[in-house]
């Protein structure tokens, strides 16, 4: 088997003359007529055989290849098939009842010939695929994927249920991949990058024989054409080895303009391997031998050659050594889009075609109306039907045999989906690729780890799936604990099973959410993941103990000792915590311990809710924060505006890891906050500090209540005023009220604030005008749509208004002067039954519930005004008294 294998040709072909289809419905191949037609040949379905064919046999060094091949009565059964194209694995069916061969050799690795009897057991579910990789290096690998659609799948299976030996002949993997990464190395060393080191093997630049074959026969679209002579033939659709006949001459043809292609050197050595292990196979089994593989071969396999000729081809091939498994794979990766070179367009299409016992199309129609209903999408049964009928005519006005794919696809669009084609998207990924995932028995061979990994899957009833999904840890409860250090432990080990995502509905740090889909080439990642250990937990404390030594900066150490408390490694912390203190202690760089102390201040916080020790953690955010402290008024003088901008982020962000720092309760630390306050205080007063760290030093002193509101105007003033340049002025309001942080409420509160800014504003030369309004426009662009609404509604009233509006009287800018006691009286019975306060708290003598200051009020918030009331019958009365 192999990636492209030509296109994937295989089954049967041909067309009428003008380039129909109707000789799809007989033998398997039409009349090749005027432009139409593959090979050219009249009534090729009449040969009786794909490989019995008359002819004259070689002699002599040949050893009597083209004798015992087919070039006379009684050689080997050869049939040509298309990988993953139920039309050819129902014909390989057809095809091995009606000879009844005592071998089955098919195209693969030969390695795995120890595996075949797997294949048999209950547990083995296809989608699946062989996995061959490299000892030494586990990424090197390839796959060799199976459907149930598979022709090569439905050859095996029917060997093992008649009890016939089942062999794979292609070139040993082991010759592959070391031939693979030799060539990949002289590529690099030419000039070249490296090829694709695992996953299904690098597809060829051969032409398409199957588009060859379509532009023959007439058609522009090759899957059309192949569905029309192949998918939708019958299982009792004439001779059963005709369309192997067909095929082979077809091939036969096209190979006498391809032999001297790019990728012939390659499909001269894999030729050479197979044609040695048919004369092996006919010296065991005599001449009852079938072989399985892709039609572009068989040419090659027909052909005389010598036993000389074909080992000297094979002399002196590259060799590793290798272990094979059987893993799950997808239908998604047997697709093209999934990136499966020798994939199809519509696994899921194909699946249904193999599997339907009759009337695939209303069957199709109907998984479909299924999928919609389940998103509470209309669909009744008279869509199915008008979508059937619908489909039928398309068919006859195309000229198609039977309603295939774009058919059903055209007809679902116009009856289920109202003309849209969202609905169809969801068809499409969801029934015509799919996501069904295999299933290997539990003795299939794999590396330790790998075992483990399973048994860790099951006891926390973590069940791998194709379809991506979201899965909500509560990191309170065991088994949600259990689960959240697996897929942390996995990550460390470079095994993507699932991606963190942002909870919905809580920002507690005791939730977590997942992206979960598990993909083929994660067995790959297992595999090459097992030298590290062989459990989980064992290979990720010795993969973050590795990665503690080679990482390079700061940042990245303290992000290694984040993961180490995510994923619960106590004895990988250890040294990555020893290590991220030395990197600490040499560092000097102000911006690299800033990026740094984040990940500490969260790793304490995740170390709360994990129960895990981090006083170590603690004792040295802290220190990293001293030095911060110290270092950062240094560090923001002389900055350009792109270095200002970064040195903002990281102010902000050591002002929020101090905020969880000063919250938390342990010994030594109590004081950062106020040494933090300190440090912004000096930053607000430096001119030499670039204004847009001026200007949000000022903002988060404002925001922690440091700062009073006089004062904040106050340094606006000074920022705002005459004598200073208009870039340096708008860059401290960006500092300030930017960065969508709250700052366009605080101008819409804030009379004075906002006074000041317009006050700047309409001051500004024109030619300065248009030096600042970008960085104003990126300012007041981050507001929220009623926020910059509003402020135009003030900025529109002018100062006299806007006053009267935001302030009356003395106080506060933007509120009363005093308290409406009136107001605030009107929710509290509200507020009581909402804290469940409503019939306790009476404070005299006498009163039922409420909370009264009068010597027998019924109840109520009441001080003789009786406006609240609750009656003795428990209802509230409500009086909108004085």
């Amino acid at each position: 088997m192999r990636d492209v294998e030509a296109g994937g040709v295989g089954g049967a072909g041909g067309a009428s003359g003008a380039g129909g289809a109707s000789g799809a419905r007989g033998t398997g191949i039409g009349r090749a007529g005027g432009g139409g037609g593959a090979s050219g040949v009249d009534g090729i379905g009449g040969v009786d055989g794909a490989s019995r064919v008359d002819g004259t046999g070689g002699v002599g060094e040949v050893e009597g290849y083209a004798r015992a091949v087919g070039a006379v009565p009684g050689g080997p059964l050869l049939l040509g098939v298309r990988h993953h194209g139920p039309g050819s694995a129902r014909a390989v069916r057809a095809a091995l009842e009606a000879a009844r061969p005592r071998v089955v050799l098919i195209e693969g690795p030969p390695e795995a010939d120890a595996l075949v009897p797997l294949a048999a057991d209950e547990e083995m579910r296809p989608p699946v695929a062989l996995l061959a990789h490299a000892v030494d290096e586990p990424g090197r690998s390839a796959f060799w994927p199976l459907a149930e659609f598979s022709p090569e799948w439905v050859a095996l299976r029917w060997a093992l249920d008649h009890d016939v030996p089942a062999r794979f002949v292609d070139l040993p993997a082991a010759h592959s991949l070391a031939r693979r990464d030799h060539e990949e190395r002289d590529g690099e060393e030419a000039g070249g990058g490296p090829g694709e080191r695992s996953g299904a093997p690098v597809p060829e630049s051969r032409v398409d024989p199957l588009a060859a074959l379509a532009r023959a026969a007439g058609h522009d679209d090759p899957e059309r054409w192949w569905e029309d002579v192949v998918e939708h033939r019958g299982p009792g659709d004439g001779d059963a080895l005709a369309p192997f006949t067909a095929l082979e001459e077809a091939m036969g043809a096209l190979r006498e303009t391809e032999e001297d292609g790019a990728d012939d050197d390659r499909d001269r050595v894999r030729e050479a391997y197979m044609r040695l292990q048919v004369r092996a196979a006919q010296r065991e089994f005599g001449t009852d031998v079938a072989v399985v593989c892709g039609a572009w071969h068989v040419p090659a396999l027909r052909r005389g050659v010598t036993v000389a000729a074909d080992r000297a081809l094979l002399k002196g091939l590259p060799r590793t050594k290798v272990d094979l498994t059987w893993v799950p794979w997808t239908h998604r990766r047997l697709s093209r889009s999934g990136g499966y070179g020798a994939g199809v367009e519509s696994p899921g299409w194909y699946a249904h075609l193999f599997a339907a016992v009759d009337r695939p199309v209303e069957r199709w129609l109907t998984r479909v109306a299924g999928l919609l209903r389940d998103e509470d999408r209309l669909v009744s049964p008279g869509h199915v039907i008008e979508a059937a009928r619908l489909a039928g005519t398309l068919a006859a006005l195309r000229g198609r045999p039977l309603a295939g794919l774009s058919e059903t696809t055209d007809a679902v669009r116009a009856v289920m989906c109202d003309g849209s084609d969202v609905p169809l998207a969801l068809v499409r990924d969801r029934l015509v690729v799919g996501d069904v995932l295999g299933q290997v028995p539990a003795g299939a061979p794999a590396v330790p780890l790998q075992r483990d990994l399973v048994r860790t899957q099951r006891r926390l009833r973590l069940k791998p799936e194709a379809r991506r999904r979201e899965l909500e840890l509560d990191l309170r409860k065991d088994t949600d604990a259990g689960r959240s250090r697996l897929l942390h432990r996995l990550r460390l080990l470079g095994v993507d099973w699932g991606e963190p995502a942002a909870s919905r509905g809580s920002t507690g740090t005791f939730r977590e959410t997942w992206r979960l889909r598990w993909e083929p080439e994660l067995s790959v990642r297992v595999a090459e993941a097992g030298v590290w250990g062989t459990t989980v937990l064992a290979a990720a404390t010795a993969r973050a103990e590795a990665d503690a030594v080679t990482v390079g900066g700061l940042a990245e150490v303290t992000a290694l000792a984040e993961r180490c408390l995510l994923a619960g490694l106590p004895d990988a912390l250890a040294p990555v915590m020893r290590i991220l203190a030395d990197r600490a202690a040499l560092d000097t760089d102000v911006g690299h311990l800033a990026q740094a102390l984040p990940a500490l201040v969260r790793s304490l916080r995740y170390g709360d809710v994990r129960g895990t020790g981090t006083r170590a953690l603690a004792e040295v955010a802290a220190g990293l924060a001293e030095r911060v402290f110290v270092g950062l008024p240094a560090a923001c003088v002389a900055l350009d505006a792109d270095a200002a901008e970064e040195m903002r982020g990281h102010v902000d962000t050591v002002h929020g890891a101090v905020g969880l720092l000063g919250d938390a309760s342990l010994p030594g630390r109590g004081g950062l906050r106020s040494r933090w306050q300190e440090v912004l205080r000096t930053l607000c007063a430096r001119d030499a500090v670039p204004g847009v760290v001026r200007g949000r030093a000022v903002r988060l002193l404002l925001d922690d209540g440091a700062l009073a509101p006089d004062e904040a105007a106050r340094f606006m003033g000074l920022a705002l005023s005459r004598g200073a340049p208009p870039a340096d002025a708008a860059a401290w309001i960006e500092g300030f009220v930017g960065g969508g942080s709250g700052g366009g409420m605080l101008l819409l509160h804030d009379e004075r604030l906002l006074a000041l800014v317009d006050a700047w504003l309409t001051g500004v030369t024109a030619e300065a005008f248009t030096d600042v309004l970008p960085l104003l426009r990126r300012t007041f662009a981050a507001y929220e749509p009623g926020v910059r609404r509003g402020l135009g509604e003030l900025v529109r009233r002018g100062p006299e208004a806007r006053g009267s509006v935001t302030a009356t009287g003395s106080g506060t800018p933007g509120f009363a002067p005093g308290l409406d006691v009136e107001r605030a009286d009107a929710v509290l019975p509200v507020v009581r039954l909402l804290l469940g306060l409503a019939t306790d708290g009476a404070k005299g003598d006498g009163a039922e519930a409420g909370n009264t200051e009068g010597d027998g009020a019924e109840a109520g918030n009441a001080e003789g005004d009786g406006r609240s009331r609750t009656g003795r019958d428990g209802n509230e009365l409500t009086e909108v008294g004085a």
